[in-house]
């Protein structure tokens, strides 16, 4: 698995970049813009191709869930800590049949402990950030972890490996393809690693 967090600021043909990356292979976008308000996040979802619709997952505003055909919907650290002890009462109003359930952790004892059943964790930093200037890696070792994790920080075609070995199940990257003056060529690149390096 390979998941795709969103540019916190808009960067120019970004949405054509984007559109370029679903054809060719992205499966897992994290909409991720704490800026934009629901009506930007309206906009921003209907200048993407509707076939894409389905990779993309919303960290704000969840009830786009009922209004686009989403793949599924990610709790950021605060807002896990806020509504999943009542899981129930978050979920009622939402239309998460086969959808995604994520969360974002910092910390490899709370994601262990979490008593909620997420399809997949993200847990960073792994490697120093790319993206985040003074975000140092701490090498997580998850190995003992017997839950879907997904590394995040310093993931470029060159960690890749070294991510596996840690005994992480997945990459998410921001930097190392947003970062880049050829974000397609350097998502192909990391993609290509990435399937030779699964285990």
């Amino acid at each position: 698995m390979i998941v795709l967090i969103a540019p916190e600021q808009d960067l120019p043909n970004e949405i054509n970049i984007l559109n370029q990356l679903f054809e060719n292979g992205l499966e897992y976008y994290h909409f991720r813009k704490p800026d934009k308000n629901y009506n930007d996040h309206v906009a921003y979802l209907n200048q993407i191709d509707q076939e894409y619709h389905n990779r993309i997952v919303v960290h704000y505003h969840h009830e786009l869930i009922n209004e686009f055909n989403l793949k599924g919907i990610h709790f950021q650290e605060q807002k896990r800590i806020d509504h999943i002890d009542n899981p129930g009462q978050y979920f009622k109003h939402l239309n998460m049949f086969g959808k995604t359930i994520s969360s974002s952790f910092h910390d490899p004892k709370t994601l262990e402990d979490c008593e909620f059943e997420f399809d997949y964790h993200l847990l960073s930093p792994v490697f120093t950030s790319i993206s985040k200037a003074g975000y140092e890696g701490k090498c997580f070792d998850v190995n003992h972890i017997d839950k879907f994790i997904v590394g995040m920080g310093g993931i470029n075609a060159d960690t890749v490996a070294q991510t596996f070995k840690l005994g992480f199940k997945g990459i998410g990257v921001l930097g190392g393809v947003w970062n880049s003056k050829t974000p397609v060529e350097n998502f192909i690149a990391l993609q290509t690693v990435y399937n030779t390096s699964i285990v």
